[in-house]
């Protein structure tokens, strides 16, 4: 089954609908979870070409990172994760592939027209991409209604 998960969190409510869900499964098959949030802000994106000092940005998603690991081990799971910086679907694709996951666990945000165009393209590009499962959940839009 399952032995190495992917969750990408976007440091939202929605990253608690998409660990509910995936904490079942991992219980269940034993998998080792690994947390991803992908800064993608102007400082994040131009970072390492211009040796960037953190924004306040890139300080509040590492703490939030941390926080959320510290959670899950406190439920009994083996975690870790990453801060990435850049395109959020390359660096999924990417840690994906570099860490042998066998399963991408994504939220999505149900957007309509213009917002589907934004907020889809990261789920779009991963799922096409990968040669792996990607779970897909529905967890409502960025402001946390349905």
């Amino acid at each position: 089954m399952y032995h190495h998960i992917l969750i990408p969190l976007e440091n939202a409510p929605t990253d608690d609908v998409i660990l509910s869900h995936v904490k079942p499964l991992a219980r269940l098959t034993g998998a080792k979870l690994l947390l991803l949030h992908v800064a993608d802000g102007w400082v994040a994106r131009n970072f390492n070409q211009l040796n960037l000092a953190e924004s306040e940005e890139i300080t509040q998603d590492r703490a939030y990172l941390e926080r959320r690991e510290e959670e899950l081990k406190a439920e009994g799971f083996e975690v870790s994760h990453v801060l990435a910086m850049g395109e959020p679907a390359d660096e999924i694709i990417k840690l994906s592939r570099e860490r042998g996951v066998d399963l991408i666990a994504m939220s999505t945000h149900g957007h309509r027209f213009i917002s589907d165009l934004l907020f889809g393209q990261t789920v779009h590009k991963v799922r096409h991409v990968v040669e792996i499962p990607v779970l897909l959940l529905k967890a409502g839009r960025r402001d946390g209604s349905t």
